[in-house]
Protein backbone atom coordinates (compact mmCIF):
# COMPACT_ATOMS: atom_id res chain seq x y z
CA UNK A 1 0.00 0.00 0.00
CA UNK A 2 1.28 3.21 -0.85
CA UNK A 3 1.66 5.87 2.12
CA UNK A 4 1.08 9.07 -0.11
CA UNK A 5 -0.27 11.74 2.58
CA UNK A 6 -3.61 13.35 1.44
CA UNK A 7 -4.26 15.75 -1.09
CA UNK A 8 -3.56 19.42 -0.81
CA UNK A 9 -6.96 21.57 -0.32
CA UNK A 10 -8.20 23.36 -3.22
CA UNK A 11 -9.19 27.03 -2.98
CA UNK A 12 -12.73 25.73 -3.52
CA UNK A 13 -11.85 23.49 -0.07
CA UNK A 14 -9.79 25.59 1.48
CA UNK A 15 -12.26 28.48 1.46
CA UNK A 16 -15.30 26.06 2.79
CA UNK A 17 -12.86 25.54 5.92
CA UNK A 18 -12.51 29.12 6.70
CA UNK A 19 -15.66 29.43 6.71
CA UNK A 20 -16.35 26.48 8.90
CA UNK A 21 -13.77 27.94 11.25
CA UNK A 22 -15.36 31.40 11.07
CA UNK A 23 -18.75 30.73 11.58
CA UNK A 24 -18.13 28.41 14.42
CA UNK A 25 -19.53 29.67 18.06
CA UNK A 26 -15.84 28.82 19.52
CA UNK A 27 -14.74 31.66 16.96
CA UNK A 28 -17.71 33.69 17.45
CA UNK A 29 -16.87 33.57 21.50
CA UNK A 30 -13.34 34.66 20.36
CA UNK A 31 -13.91 37.16 18.28
CA UNK A 32 -16.29 38.70 21.51
CA UNK A 33 -13.76 38.01 24.07
CA UNK A 34 -11.10 39.97 21.72
CA UNK A 35 -13.88 42.89 20.82
CA UNK A 36 -13.93 42.95 24.88
CA UNK A 37 -10.57 43.75 24.73
CA UNK A 38 -9.51 45.94 21.81
CA UNK A 39 -12.32 48.76 23.42
CA UNK A 40 -10.18 48.56 26.60
CA UNK A 41 -8.07 51.58 25.19
CA UNK A 42 -10.74 53.49 24.71
CA UNK A 43 -11.48 53.51 28.16
CA UNK A 44 -7.58 54.03 29.61
CA UNK A 45 -6.33 56.68 26.93
CA UNK A 46 -8.23 59.57 25.98
CA UNK A 47 -10.12 59.68 23.09
CA UNK A 48 -9.95 62.47 20.40
CA UNK A 49 -13.72 62.77 20.04
CA UNK A 50 -14.73 62.71 23.40
CA UNK A 51 -12.12 64.23 25.51
CA UNK A 52 -9.91 66.72 22.88
CA UNK A 53 -8.59 68.78 25.76
CA UNK A 54 -7.14 65.47 27.33
CA UNK A 55 -5.75 64.22 23.90
CA UNK A 56 -4.08 68.04 23.51
CA UNK A 57 -2.52 67.79 27.11
CA UNK A 58 -1.75 63.80 26.68
CA UNK A 59 0.27 65.02 23.54
CA UNK A 60 1.95 67.78 25.32
CA UNK A 61 3.40 65.93 28.30
CA UNK A 62 4.23 62.44 25.87
CA UNK A 63 5.43 63.57 22.79
CA UNK A 64 7.08 60.67 21.55
CA UNK A 65 4.15 57.93 23.30
CA UNK A 66 1.56 60.23 21.59
CA UNK A 67 3.44 59.43 18.01
CA UNK A 68 2.85 55.50 18.22
CA UNK A 69 -0.59 56.19 19.80
CA UNK A 70 -1.42 57.70 16.80
CA UNK A 71 -0.15 55.14 14.77
CA UNK A 72 -1.96 52.40 16.77
CA UNK A 73 -5.16 54.53 16.37
CA UNK A 74 -5.38 54.65 20.27
CA UNK A 75 -6.61 58.15 20.64
CA UNK A 76 -9.55 57.21 18.10
CA UNK A 77 -10.23 53.24 19.29
CA UNK A 78 -13.66 52.88 17.79
CA UNK A 79 -12.88 54.03 14.02
CA UNK A 80 -9.49 52.38 14.08
CA UNK A 81 -9.23 50.26 10.90
CA UNK A 82 -8.25 46.80 13.71
CA UNK A 83 -11.32 47.64 15.89
CA UNK A 84 -13.10 47.29 12.76
CA UNK A 85 -11.77 44.68 11.33
CA UNK A 86 -12.62 42.43 14.92
CA UNK A 87 -16.05 43.95 14.48
CA UNK A 88 -16.85 42.46 11.15
CA UNK A 89 -15.72 39.45 11.85
CA UNK A 90 -17.95 39.08 14.80
CA UNK A 91 -20.66 40.40 12.82
CA UNK A 92 -20.60 37.66 10.21
CA UNK A 93 -19.18 35.16 12.07
CA UNK A 94 -22.51 35.75 14.29
CA UNK A 95 -24.49 35.66 10.76
CA UNK A 96 -22.83 32.60 9.72
CA UNK A 97 -23.96 30.81 13.05
CA UNK A 98 -27.62 32.27 13.09
CA UNK A 99 -29.06 31.23 9.80
CA UNK A 100 -27.98 27.82 9.51
CA UNK A 101 -29.43 27.50 13.06
CA UNK A 102 -32.89 29.28 12.10
CA UNK A 103 -33.22 27.06 9.48
CA UNK A 104 -33.03 23.28 11.54
CA UNK A 105 -34.95 24.96 14.63
CA UNK A 106 -37.68 25.47 11.76
CA UNK A 107 -37.53 22.39 10.60
CA UNK A 108 -37.43 20.47 14.64
CA UNK A 109 -40.24 22.87 15.27
CA UNK A 110 -42.71 21.17 12.16
CA UNK A 111 -41.25 17.64 12.91
CA UNK A 112 -43.25 15.24 14.93
CA UNK A 113 -41.83 14.07 18.45
CA UNK A 114 -39.86 11.03 18.58
CA UNK A 115 -42.49 8.06 19.96
CA UNK A 116 -41.28 6.51 22.91
CA UNK A 117 -38.40 4.18 23.45
CA UNK A 118 -38.74 0.64 23.82
CA UNK A 119 -37.40 0.66 27.39
CA UNK A 120 -38.82 3.59 29.32
CA UNK A 121 -36.99 2.24 32.35
CA UNK A 122 -33.33 3.54 31.42
CA UNK A 123 -34.42 6.98 30.98
CA UNK A 124 -32.77 9.22 33.56
CA UNK A 125 -36.36 10.37 35.17
CA UNK A 126 -38.31 7.08 35.49
CA UNK A 127 -41.95 6.06 37.22
CA UNK A 128 -44.14 2.86 37.10
CA UNK A 129 -47.74 2.15 39.19
CA UNK A 130 -49.51 -1.24 38.89
CA UNK A 131 -53.07 0.44 38.54
CA UNK A 132 -55.95 -1.52 40.16
CA UNK A 133 -59.16 -2.35 38.42
CA UNK A 134 -60.78 0.34 40.44
CA UNK A 135 -58.39 2.83 39.30
CA UNK A 136 -58.35 1.74 35.56
CA UNK A 137 -61.76 3.24 35.16
CA UNK A 138 -63.55 1.80 31.48
CA UNK A 139 -65.95 4.29 31.51
CA UNK A 140 -64.55 6.76 29.16
CA UNK A 141 -62.15 5.51 25.99
CA UNK A 142 -60.32 7.30 23.54
CA UNK A 143 -60.59 4.89 20.53
CA UNK A 144 -57.43 6.36 19.00
CA UNK A 145 -55.94 4.11 21.21
CA UNK A 146 -56.76 0.92 20.30
CA UNK A 147 -53.82 -0.28 17.75
CA UNK A 148 -52.16 -2.73 20.71
CA UNK A 149 -54.97 -2.24 23.43
CA UNK A 150 -58.00 -3.22 22.11
CA UNK A 151 -58.13 -5.88 24.56
CA UNK A 152 -56.92 -3.87 27.64
CA UNK A 153 -59.59 -1.19 28.05
CA UNK A 154 -57.75 -0.20 31.50
CA UNK A 155 -54.29 0.51 29.31
CA UNK A 156 -56.86 2.52 27.20
CA UNK A 157 -58.13 4.80 29.56
CA UNK A 158 -55.10 5.45 31.17
CA UNK A 159 -53.84 6.53 27.60
CA UNK A 160 -56.20 8.68 26.98
CA UNK A 161 -56.05 10.22 30.39
CA UNK A 162 -52.01 10.85 29.63
CA UNK A 163 -52.77 12.26 26.53
CA UNK A 164 -55.00 14.86 27.52
CA UNK A 165 -52.89 15.54 30.86
CA UNK A 166 -50.27 16.27 28.19
CA UNK A 167 -52.07 18.42 25.87
CA UNK A 168 -52.92 20.48 28.34
CA UNK A 169 -50.10 20.93 30.05
CA UNK A 170 -49.01 22.53 26.50
CA UNK A 171 -46.96 19.11 25.42
CA UNK A 172 -46.25 18.94 21.61
CA UNK A 173 -48.00 15.43 21.04
CA UNK A 174 -46.29 12.61 19.14
CA UNK A 175 -48.19 10.13 16.71
CA UNK A 176 -50.17 7.51 18.67
CA UNK A 177 -48.05 4.95 18.73
CA UNK A 178 -50.13 1.65 20.37
CA UNK A 179 -49.28 1.44 23.87
CA UNK A 180 -47.74 4.85 24.62
CA UNK A 181 -48.07 8.58 24.24
CA UNK A 182 -45.74 11.30 24.45
CA UNK A 183 -45.14 14.98 24.09
CA UNK A 184 -42.21 17.59 23.88
CA UNK A 185 -42.16 20.80 25.51
CA UNK A 186 -39.73 24.05 25.55
CA UNK A 187 -38.90 24.52 22.12
CA UNK A 188 -38.84 28.11 23.04
CA UNK A 189 -35.64 27.28 24.58
CA UNK A 190 -33.25 27.10 21.13
CA UNK A 191 -35.76 29.93 19.94
CA UNK A 192 -34.31 32.41 22.96
CA UNK A 193 -31.04 31.27 21.87
CA UNK A 194 -31.68 32.61 18.45
CA UNK A 195 -33.57 35.69 19.35
CA UNK A 196 -30.46 36.26 21.95
CA UNK A 197 -28.10 36.00 18.82
CA UNK A 198 -30.20 37.98 16.64
CA UNK A 199 -30.70 40.83 19.37
CA UNK A 200 -26.47 41.02 19.32
CA UNK A 201 -26.25 41.12 16.02
CA UNK A 202 -29.02 44.13 15.58
CA UNK A 203 -27.28 45.97 18.19
CA UNK A 204 -23.71 45.58 15.87
CA UNK A 205 -25.94 46.77 13.07
CA UNK A 206 -27.22 49.96 15.13
CA UNK A 207 -24.01 50.96 15.91
CA UNK A 208 -22.57 50.50 12.97
CA UNK A 209 -25.69 52.55 11.53
CA UNK A 210 -24.54 55.33 13.96
CA UNK A 211 -21.29 55.11 13.41
CA UNK A 212 -21.45 55.67 9.45
CA UNK A 213 -24.53 58.28 9.71
CA UNK A 214 -24.00 59.84 12.96
CA UNK A 215 -21.19 62.44 13.95
CA UNK A 216 -19.73 63.85 17.14
CA UNK A 217 -18.01 67.23 17.80
CA UNK A 218 -16.97 69.39 20.64
CA UNK A 219 -16.28 73.20 20.92
CA UNK A 220 -14.93 74.89 23.99
CA UNK A 221 -17.39 78.00 24.78
CA UNK A 222 -16.40 80.83 26.91
CA UNK A 223 -19.11 82.29 29.01
CA UNK A 224 -20.29 84.99 26.81
CA UNK A 225 -19.49 83.72 23.44
CA UNK A 226 -21.87 81.67 21.36
CA UNK A 227 -21.15 79.13 19.16
CA UNK A 228 -23.33 78.10 15.60
CA UNK A 229 -23.65 74.54 14.80
CA UNK A 230 -21.44 74.56 11.20
CA UNK A 231 -18.05 72.45 10.70
CA UNK A 232 -15.63 75.52 10.92
CA UNK A 233 -16.81 76.32 14.19
CA UNK A 234 -15.79 72.57 15.80
CA UNK A 235 -12.35 72.26 17.64
CA UNK A 236 -12.76 68.79 16.67
CA UNK A 237 -15.32 66.79 14.59
CA UNK A 238 -15.18 63.07 13.91
CA UNK A 239 -18.03 61.93 11.35
CA UNK A 240 -19.37 58.76 9.73
CA UNK A 241 -18.95 57.76 6.08
CA UNK A 242 -22.14 58.58 5.32
CA UNK A 243 -22.30 61.93 6.89
CA UNK A 244 -23.04 64.86 4.99
CA UNK A 245 -22.74 68.63 6.42
CA UNK A 246 -26.19 69.08 5.70
CA UNK A 247 -27.44 67.10 7.95
CA UNK A 248 -26.10 69.54 10.74
CA UNK A 249 -29.17 71.24 12.20
CA UNK A 250 -28.89 74.97 11.76
CA UNK A 251 -29.06 75.77 15.61
CA UNK A 252 -26.90 78.55 17.61
CA UNK A 253 -26.55 79.08 20.99
CA UNK A 254 -24.83 81.17 23.55
CA UNK A 255 -23.51 80.44 26.88
CA UNK A 256 -24.72 83.26 28.64
CA UNK A 257 -23.52 81.80 32.61
CA UNK A 258 -22.06 78.66 33.56
CA UNK A 259 -22.18 77.25 37.41
CA UNK A 260 -20.20 75.19 39.35
CA UNK A 261 -21.31 73.46 42.55
CA UNK A 262 -18.66 71.91 44.44
CA UNK A 263 -19.17 69.92 47.87
CA UNK A 264 -17.56 71.77 50.84
CA UNK A 265 -17.30 69.18 53.33
CA UNK A 266 -17.21 65.51 54.34
CA UNK A 267 -15.01 62.77 52.39
CA UNK A 268 -16.43 64.46 48.68
CA UNK A 269 -14.99 67.54 49.52
CA UNK A 270 -13.76 69.39 46.81
CA UNK A 271 -15.45 67.01 44.02
CA UNK A 272 -18.10 68.45 41.32
CA UNK A 273 -21.56 68.40 42.59
CA UNK A 274 -23.87 70.09 39.65
CA UNK A 275 -22.54 71.68 36.35
CA UNK A 276 -25.16 74.12 34.82
CA UNK A 277 -25.18 75.72 31.36
CA UNK A 278 -27.65 78.99 30.94
CA UNK A 279 -28.52 79.17 27.18
CA UNK A 280 -29.68 81.39 24.75
CA UNK A 281 -30.40 78.78 22.32
CA UNK A 282 -32.04 80.09 18.38
CA UNK A 283 -33.32 76.67 16.73
CA UNK A 284 -32.75 77.91 13.15
CA UNK A 285 -31.57 81.71 11.71
CA UNK A 286 -34.54 84.26 12.22
CA UNK A 287 -35.94 82.40 15.04
CA UNK A 288 -37.04 83.71 18.55
CA UNK A 289 -34.27 83.22 21.03
CA UNK A 290 -34.87 80.38 23.72
CA UNK A 291 -33.36 80.37 27.14
CA UNK A 292 -32.52 76.66 27.90
CA UNK A 293 -30.62 75.00 30.61
CA UNK A 294 -27.52 71.92 29.68
CA UNK A 295 -26.73 70.20 32.65
CA UNK A 296 -24.78 66.80 33.33
CA UNK A 297 -27.05 63.77 31.76
CA UNK A 298 -29.73 66.30 30.94
CA UNK A 299 -28.80 67.66 27.55
CA UNK A 300 -30.32 70.29 24.66
CA UNK A 301 -32.40 68.30 22.25
CA UNK A 302 -32.87 69.48 18.58
CA UNK A 303 -34.06 67.48 15.77
CA UNK A 304 -32.13 64.31 17.41
CA UNK A 305 -28.77 66.08 17.70
CA UNK A 306 -28.14 66.08 21.34
CA UNK A 307 -25.88 68.95 23.31
CA UNK A 308 -24.23 67.71 26.28
CA UNK A 309 -21.68 69.10 28.83
CA UNK A 310 -18.14 67.90 28.86
CA UNK A 311 -15.56 69.00 31.25
CA UNK A 312 -15.64 72.57 32.71
CA UNK A 313 -12.09 75.08 32.95
CA UNK A 314 -11.24 78.58 33.76
CA UNK A 315 -9.96 81.38 31.06
CA UNK A 316 -8.07 84.12 32.66
CA UNK A 317 -8.39 87.42 31.05
CA UNK A 318 -5.16 88.54 30.43
CA UNK A 319 -4.44 92.33 28.93
CA UNK A 320 -1.25 92.86 27.06
CA UNK A 321 0.36 96.55 26.12
CA UNK A 322 3.49 97.66 24.73
CA UNK A 323 5.01 100.57 26.72
CA UNK A 324 3.25 102.96 24.74
CA UNK A 325 -0.04 101.92 26.12
CA UNK A 326 -1.20 99.63 22.79
CA UNK A 327 -3.06 96.61 23.13
CA UNK A 328 -2.03 93.76 22.02
CA UNK A 329 -3.75 91.26 23.38
CA UNK A 330 -6.66 91.27 25.81
CA UNK A 331 -9.87 89.02 26.49
CA UNK A 332 -10.05 85.78 28.14
CA UNK A 333 -7.78 82.51 27.50
CA UNK A 334 -8.97 79.08 27.89
CA UNK A 335 -6.41 77.39 30.71
CA UNK A 336 -6.60 73.53 31.05
CA UNK A 337 -7.28 72.23 34.40
CA UNK A 338 -4.34 69.92 35.30
CA UNK A 339 -5.99 68.57 38.85
CA UNK A 340 -9.06 68.07 40.80
CA UNK A 341 -8.69 71.65 41.97
CA UNK A 342 -8.76 73.01 38.55
CA UNK A 343 -5.15 74.13 38.75
CA UNK A 344 -5.05 75.38 35.28
CA UNK A 345 -2.13 75.61 32.56
CA UNK A 346 -2.21 77.83 29.62
CA UNK A 347 -0.35 80.56 27.53
CA UNK A 348 -1.41 83.73 25.37
CA UNK A 349 0.24 85.17 22.61
CA UNK A 350 0.15 88.62 21.31
CA UNK A 351 1.82 89.59 17.78
CA UNK A 352 3.59 92.79 18.08
CA UNK A 353 3.58 94.64 14.78
CA UNK A 354 7.10 95.75 13.42
CA UNK A 355 5.86 99.75 14.39
CA UNK A 356 5.59 98.83 18.12
CA UNK A 357 8.72 98.50 20.39
CA UNK A 358 11.00 95.82 18.18
CA UNK A 359 8.69 93.87 16.60
CA UNK A 360 9.27 91.42 18.65
CA UNK A 361 6.11 89.08 19.81
CA UNK A 362 5.37 88.21 23.11
CA UNK A 363 4.55 84.96 24.58
CA UNK A 364 3.10 83.99 28.01
CA UNK A 365 2.83 81.00 30.23
CA UNK A 366 0.62 80.89 33.22
CA UNK A 367 -0.97 78.80 35.92
CA UNK A 368 -4.41 80.03 37.16
CA UNK A 369 -5.55 79.05 40.88
CA UNK A 370 -8.67 79.35 41.66
CA UNK A 371 -8.08 79.46 45.53
CA UNK A 372 -4.16 80.03 45.42
CA UNK A 373 -1.83 79.09 48.21
CA UNK A 374 1.70 79.80 48.12
CA UNK A 375 3.93 77.68 50.20
CA UNK A 376 6.50 75.38 50.57
CA UNK A 377 5.12 72.85 47.79
CA UNK A 378 5.17 75.90 45.65
CA UNK A 379 1.56 77.63 44.15
CA UNK A 380 -1.53 75.30 44.32
CA UNK A 381 -4.69 75.66 44.40
CA UNK A 382 -6.87 73.91 47.28
CA UNK A 383 -10.32 74.34 46.11
CA UNK A 384 -11.61 73.83 43.11
CA UNK A 385 -14.07 77.61 43.07
CA UNK A 386 -12.32 80.88 42.39
CA UNK A 387 -11.97 81.71 46.15
CA UNK A 388 -8.34 83.52 45.90
CA UNK A 389 -8.00 83.65 42.19
CA UNK A 390 -4.17 83.86 40.92
CA UNK A 391 -2.04 83.71 38.40
CA UNK A 392 1.55 83.27 38.21
CA UNK A 393 3.47 83.64 34.94
CA UNK A 394 6.64 84.22 33.19
CA UNK A 395 6.64 85.98 29.61
CA UNK A 396 9.06 85.65 26.24
CA UNK A 397 9.90 87.30 23.49
CA UNK A 398 11.14 86.76 19.82
CA UNK A 399 9.50 85.25 16.75
CA UNK A 400 6.42 83.36 17.71
CA UNK A 401 6.18 82.20 14.42
CA UNK A 402 2.27 82.82 13.77
CA UNK A 403 3.00 84.18 10.24
CA UNK A 404 4.57 81.56 9.09
CA UNK A 405 1.85 79.03 8.04
CA UNK A 406 2.03 76.10 10.28
CA UNK A 407 -0.49 75.28 12.36
CA UNK A 408 0.14 75.53 16.37
CA UNK A 409 -1.47 74.01 19.11
CA UNK A 410 -3.81 77.33 21.58
CA UNK A 411 -2.37 75.88 24.73
CA UNK A 412 1.07 75.10 24.09
CA UNK A 413 4.13 77.88 23.37
CA UNK A 414 6.80 76.87 20.86
CA UNK A 415 9.73 78.18 22.39
CA UNK A 416 12.28 77.47 19.38
CA UNK A 417 12.15 81.56 18.37
CA UNK A 418 11.69 83.08 22.10
CA UNK A 419 13.92 83.99 24.60
CA UNK A 420 13.01 84.28 28.08
CA UNK A 421 12.40 87.65 29.73
CA UNK A 422 15.30 88.16 32.41
CA UNK A 423 15.35 90.34 35.35
CA UNK A 424 18.64 91.11 38.11
CA UNK A 425 17.13 87.99 40.26
CA UNK A 426 17.33 85.88 37.17
CA UNK A 427 13.90 84.62 34.78
CA UNK A 428 10.79 86.91 34.97
CA UNK A 429 8.21 85.43 36.81
CA UNK A 430 5.21 87.29 38.03
CA UNK A 431 2.23 86.23 40.79
CA UNK A 432 -0.87 88.42 39.80
CA UNK A 433 -4.46 88.96 41.70
CA UNK A 434 -7.61 90.05 40.12
CA UNK A 435 -7.14 93.69 39.37
CA UNK A 436 -3.00 93.72 39.75
CA UNK A 437 -0.93 94.72 36.28
CA UNK A 438 3.10 93.63 36.18
CA UNK A 439 5.56 95.51 33.74
CA UNK A 440 7.83 93.45 31.92
CA UNK A 441 11.43 93.98 31.79
CA UNK A 442 13.37 96.27 29.17
CA UNK A 443 10.26 98.17 29.15
CA UNK A 444 8.39 96.03 26.72
CA UNK A 445 4.97 96.71 28.27
CA UNK A 446 2.19 94.78 30.75
CA UNK A 447 0.08 92.35 31.55
CA UNK A 448 -2.90 92.97 33.58
CA UNK A 449 -4.64 90.21 35.44
CA UNK A 450 -8.40 91.73 34.96
CA UNK A 451 -10.90 88.52 35.88
CA UNK A 452 -11.69 85.26 34.23
CA UNK A 453 -14.64 83.39 33.38
CA UNK A 454 -15.62 79.89 33.35
CA UNK A 455 -15.61 78.12 30.16
CA UNK A 456 -17.71 74.50 29.55
CA UNK A 457 -16.34 72.22 26.60
CA UNK A 458 -19.77 71.44 24.62
CA UNK A 459 -20.53 67.79 23.00
CA UNK A 460 -22.38 68.12 19.84
CA UNK A 461 -23.65 64.64 18.94
CA UNK A 462 -26.31 62.26 16.86
CA UNK A 463 -26.10 58.59 16.86
CA UNK A 464 -28.63 57.56 14.43
CA UNK A 465 -29.04 53.79 15.70
CA UNK A 466 -29.37 54.68 19.51
CA UNK A 467 -32.74 53.78 19.92
CA UNK A 468 -32.71 50.58 17.50
CA UNK A 469 -29.55 49.52 19.56
CA UNK A 470 -31.41 49.87 22.69
CA UNK A 471 -34.05 47.67 21.65
CA UNK A 472 -32.43 45.52 19.92
CA UNK A 473 -30.60 45.01 23.84
CA UNK A 474 -33.92 44.85 25.42
CA UNK A 475 -34.97 42.22 22.86
CA UNK A 476 -31.23 40.29 23.14
CA UNK A 477 -31.55 39.82 26.94
CA UNK A 478 -35.34 38.67 26.99
CA UNK A 479 -34.05 36.11 24.34
CA UNK A 480 -31.49 35.40 26.96
CA UNK A 481 -33.09 34.81 29.91
CA UNK A 482 -35.88 32.46 27.62
CA UNK A 483 -32.70 30.46 26.53
CA UNK A 484 -31.28 29.92 30.58
CA UNK A 485 -34.75 29.21 32.24
CA UNK A 486 -36.90 26.94 29.49
CA UNK A 487 -36.36 23.63 29.88
CA UNK A 488 -36.68 21.14 26.85
CA UNK A 489 -37.65 18.06 27.71
CA UNK A 490 -40.01 15.03 26.48
CA UNK A 491 -42.20 12.79 28.21
CA UNK A 492 -43.63 9.36 27.50
CA UNK A 493 -46.44 7.18 29.34
CA UNK A 494 -47.01 3.83 28.67
CA UNK A 495 -49.52 1.37 29.54
CA UNK A 496 -50.58 -2.66 29.31
CA UNK A 497 -51.09 -5.40 31.34
CA UNK A 498 -49.12 -7.27 33.40
CA UNK A 499 -48.74 -11.13 33.62
CA UNK A 500 -51.06 -10.94 36.21
CA UNK A 501 -53.75 -8.77 34.30
CA UNK A 502 -53.42 -5.81 35.90
CA UNK A 503 -53.17 -2.44 34.25
CA UNK A 504 -49.49 -1.12 34.49
CA UNK A 505 -48.77 2.50 33.61
CA UNK A 506 -44.97 4.04 32.67
CA UNK A 507 -43.75 7.54 33.03
CA UNK A 508 -41.01 8.38 31.93
CA UNK A 509 -38.72 11.76 30.66
CA UNK A 510 -35.77 12.93 29.14
CA UNK A 511 -34.73 16.63 29.37
CA UNK A 512 -32.53 18.21 26.83
CA UNK A 513 -30.67 20.67 29.59
CA UNK A 514 -28.92 19.81 32.81
CA UNK A 515 -31.32 22.33 34.93
CA UNK A 516 -34.56 21.89 36.22
CA UNK A 517 -36.14 18.32 38.29
CA UNK A 518 -37.10 16.78 35.74
CA UNK A 519 -38.04 13.24 38.14
CA UNK A 520 -40.50 15.67 40.03
CA UNK A 521 -41.90 16.81 36.89
CA UNK A 522 -42.64 13.00 36.13
CA UNK A 523 -43.74 12.45 39.20
CA UNK A 524 -46.87 15.08 39.22
CA UNK A 525 -47.73 13.91 35.54
CA UNK A 526 -47.91 10.20 36.87
CA UNK A 527 -49.98 11.44 40.34
CA UNK A 528 -51.80 13.76 37.94
CA UNK A 529 -53.02 10.92 35.33
CA UNK A 530 -54.19 8.73 38.19
CA UNK A 531 -56.54 11.14 39.72
CA UNK A 532 -57.91 11.77 36.91
CA UNK A 533 -58.34 7.94 36.17
CA UNK A 534 -60.14 7.75 40.04
CA UNK A 535 -62.41 10.70 38.94
CA UNK A 536 -63.84 9.35 36.36
CA UNK A 537 -61.83 9.14 33.11
CA UNK A 538 -60.08 11.64 30.82
CA UNK A 539 -62.19 15.04 31.30
CA UNK A 540 -62.55 15.07 35.11
CA UNK A 541 -59.85 16.65 37.17
CA UNK A 542 -60.11 16.57 41.01
CA UNK A 543 -59.45 19.94 43.21
CA UNK A 544 -55.78 18.69 44.48
CA UNK A 545 -54.38 18.39 40.62
CA UNK A 546 -56.04 21.79 39.99
CA UNK A 547 -53.72 23.27 42.63
CA UNK A 548 -51.19 21.38 42.14
CA UNK A 549 -50.68 22.61 38.30
CA UNK A 550 -51.46 25.95 39.87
Amino acid sequence: MSNRGAPPLGVRELARWFWRQLTSMRVALILLFLLAVAAIPGSLVPQRGVEPVEVSEFRSRNPGLSEWYDRLGLFDVYTAPWFAAIYLALLVSLLGCIIPRVGLHWKAMRSQPPPAPRRLSRMPAYRAHVLTDSTADTAAVDTAYTADTAGDPGSQAVLAAASEELRERRYRMAPAAGDSVGGEKGYLREAGNLVFHLGVVAVLLAVAVGGLFGYRGTVLVPEGQGFANSIIQYDSLDRGALFESTDLPPFSLTVEEFAMDFFDDGPNTGTAEDFEATVDFVAEPGAEPQTRSIRVNEPLEVDGTLVHILNPGYAPALTVRSAEGTVLATGPVPFLPQDNSFTSNGVVKASVPSSVNDGSDIGIEGIFLPTAVLDEQGPRSVFPEPRNPAVFLTAYHGDLGLDDGEPQSVYRLDQRGLEQFQTEDGPFRAALSEGETVELPDGAGTITFDGYVRWVNLQVSRNAGKEAALVSAVVAVAGLLGSLYIRRRRVWVRAGPDEHGRTVMEVAGLHRSDVGDLQGEIDIVADAVRRRLEVGGPGRRSADDAAQEG
